[in-house]
């Protein structure tokens, strides 16, 4: 039956009084069920007693616990941290001693003394709570502490989590024993440093150096007086004493462990007259960021990279977030920040019509940025967050930048660059349908109605490609030549396509992954060499070593890469064709131009420019631009060119430019020289 509301509740002291006379029986029963396997016998015992007498647990025999799990870029920065615990731990000769001092006198008087346990001091501490009326003084051994907040910590049921909390005299015990073998096995400096780097100092700090910083944004080696005893006193009640949440309350509790450190002898008179009179005093430096939306930088790369890890990789949230691995990416910061400035500049955050640059390294597939007008988020009602990665989604069509793969597969046939097609506009297929009626397809501007492979590429002519597709017979060729290239996004529909031969594949009308259109590319400008993207180049764990699976073996981190997916010849043609595309004054691409430097690229625009694309890579740098809006079919008011050129030049060029230039080797199959420019 629950208490009246007006129904007085006993006095402190007179709680603590009968707690005292529940526990000194308990703290004799316990000293004697400690002692029954010597004095009993192995044969009587040895059923009770077995798990006390078993090797520590491997939890127990590591050196600190684990910190936060780091998500770091290419250069070492860091991108951002993933925990559950909020924990920075720290060495010995990094607390300072003040802080060693005040907590093992508030908590552990005689912790140089004991050897685990301590009878004595269990009492006196009951007597002194009872006195005060309140918890002053914990009964509990800092080893024993240690055993139990490590039990708890690193629990990963909630049947661990319940035997690590539950009130029973075999939990004590377990403990005891527990708290004995660590006192046999380590010295008493290790255990107060890894009891100071795991205990909860509250407001989500576990350990000294996060609790430093979240108080007074100091490190523990740094830490004064009066914040070493702010700190101490924390350990018991950490929430009702925070100095954050109640000033005067912790300044209080503060005051009963400089009188404790000057009952011990370990401050002077002036100290403590001095520091007991002080102010609380807090600058609290805010938490490290912790998981992808509080990116430093990338936020949609990092969510990239956490999806990898855990759904490519096979690594558990959960392992991420009990800490102790570092994960070294791929993320080029000085890209990633390049790109975020032009899509800014592009359009402005929060846009209806996302712009969305991706970039990634030929040869070896690394995911060197993925830039959004958005950031990285979940809260709906704010339009410049998006919890989407749309660098990674199939979202929108990519355009024409799909002729490239009608040219691959024609040029793998046996078609020359120069093969001439005359085409009118429309032009009406041969082969294709659309539903019941024939394919038809036309232009955009102005188009000569003879063109070269070579030129109808560069000007990006409709109706020559149908005509090429029509040659071919059948879109299969340009679909496996595309899936071959590293074009993902189209798997899960390339067999309907070819099923149903979509004469339409040409004009880019499936939706499209900005990351496999990048990727796709990127093939061409490593020669034909299709690498998977590839976001994360080492995962160690908490000493530096690769971590490994459960069969002894490093989680794969290296490129996954199949030499000739496209004959090479094929693919070198293709870039001396597609440098046009920025070289040429006829380029669709001229916007994204570089002095001094070979762009090869493609523009694509979907049907009433529902979105558009522009992919321009070299032999170092591949990179997609995409506009589109993410949730409607809407005019984006332009085209690939114009639109995603000038956000590609804007992004690549302070990193192109400050590299020497990188040339495409020569054409495989020789080209003839570019057509002339159409008469004024």
């Amino acid at each position: 039956m629950a208490r009246s509301l007006r129904e007085p509740r006993p006095h402190p002291r007179l709680r603590a009084a009968g707690l005292l006379l529940v526990v000194l029986p308990l703290t004799g029963a316990l000293l004697a069920a400690l002692l029954v396997p010597w004095v009993v016998g192995p044969g009587l015992a040895a059923s009770n007693s077995a798990s006390l007498l078993a090797p520590l647990p491997v939890e127990l025999t590591d050196a600190t616990p684990p910190g936060n799990t780091v998500v770091l870029a290419a250069d070492g920065s860091v991108i951002t941290n993933i925990y559950r615990n909020n924990r920075t731990p720290v060495g010995a000769d990094q607390i300072a001693d003040v802080m060693e001092q005040a907590l093992v006198d508030i908590e552990d008087e005689r912790f140089y003394e004991h050897g685990g346990l301590d009878l004595e001091g269990t009492v006196r501490a009951l007597l002194r709570n009872v006195t005060a009326g309140a918890v002053q003084e914990g009964g509990s051994t800092i080893t024993q502490q240690l055993v139990k907040q490590t039990l708890l910590q690193t629990a990963t049921t909630p049947e661990d989590r319940q035997a690590a909390t539950e009130q029973s005299l075999g939990r004590k015990l377990r403990e005891a024993r527990l708290a004995m073998a660590l006192e046999e096995t380590y010295e008493k400096q290790e255990i107060l440093t890894r009891y100071l780097n795991i205990v909860y100092f509250g407001e989500g700090a576990y350990g000294v150096q996060a609790a430093a910083q979240t108080y007074f944004g100091v490190n523990a080696a740094d830490l004064t007086l009066p914040q070493a005893a702010m700190l101490a006193g924390l350990v018991q009640t950490p929430a009702s004493d925070s100095p954050l949440a109640d000033p005067e309350r912790a300044r209080q509790r503060r005051n009963v462990v400089l009188e404790r450190m000057h009952a011990r002898g370990h401050i002077t008179d002036q100290e403590l007259a001095e520091v007991s009179a002080l102010p609380v005093e807090t600058n609290p430096a805010p938490a490290p960021p912790n998981g992808c939306v509080d990116a430093v930088i990338g936020g949609f790369f990092c969510d990239f990279v956490q999806r990898h890890v855990t759904g490519a990789l096979g690594i558990p949230q959960e392992r991420l977030e009990a800490g102790g691995i570092t994960i070294r990416t791929t993320l080029r910061p000085d890209l990633q920040r390049s790109g975020d400035a032009a899509v800014l500049t592009g359009l402005p955050m929060g846009d209806p019509v996302a712009a969305v640059f991706t970039a990634v390294e030929p040869g070896t597939g690394k995911v060197l940025a993925m830039s959004v007008n958005r950031v990285f988020g979940f809260d709906a009602a704010d339009p410049a967050q998006e919890s989407v990665n749309l660098n990674e989604a199939a979202s929108k069509g990519a355009g024409s930048t799909y002729k490239v793969f009608v040219a691959a597969a024609a040029l793998e046939r046996g078609f020359r660059p120069e093969h001439v097609i005359t085409t009118s506009s429309p032009h009406v297929s041969s082969v294709y349908r659309n539903g019941s009626e024939p394919y038809t397809v036309q232009n955009v501007g102005d188009m000569p109605p003879t063109l070269t492979m070579t030129e109808a590429l560069i000007r990006s002519s409709n109706t020559y490609f149908v005509a090429l597709e029509d040659q071919l017979g059948s879109v299969e060729g340009p679909v496996r030549a595309a899936q071959r290239m590293g074009l993902f996004s189209l798997d899960p529909v390339a067999d309907q396509v070819v099923a149903e031969n979509r004469g339409s594949f040409t004009l880019g009308a499936e939706a499209t992954s900005p990351l496999a259109l990048a990727s796709a590319y990127s093939t061409l400008g490593a020669n034909g060499t299709q690498c998977d993207p590839l976001p994360v180049t080492e995962i160690l764990d908490r000493n530096g070593q690769p971590l490994l699976r459960d069969d002894g073996t490093p989680y794969p981190t290296g490129p996954s890469c199949t030499p000739d997916a496209v004959p090479p010849a094929v693919a070198t043609t293709l870039n001396q064709i597609l440098v046009g595309d920025t070289a040429l004054p006829y380029g669709t691409g001229v916007r994204a131009a570089i002095p001094g430097h070979q762009i090869a690229a493609k523009t694509g625009t979907a049907q009433d420019r529902s979105s558009v694309a522009f992919v321009g890579y070299t032999p170092r740098y591949a990179a997609s631009v995409m506009l589109f809006n993410p949730t409607a079919n809407v005019d984006v008011g332009g085209f690939g060119g114009g639109l995603g050129g000038p956000i590609w030049r804007n992004a690549l060029a302070p990193i192109i430019t400050a590299e020497a230039p990188a040339f495409f080797p020569p054409p495989g199959i020789p080209l003839g020289p570019p057509p002339p420019p159409p008469p004024a």
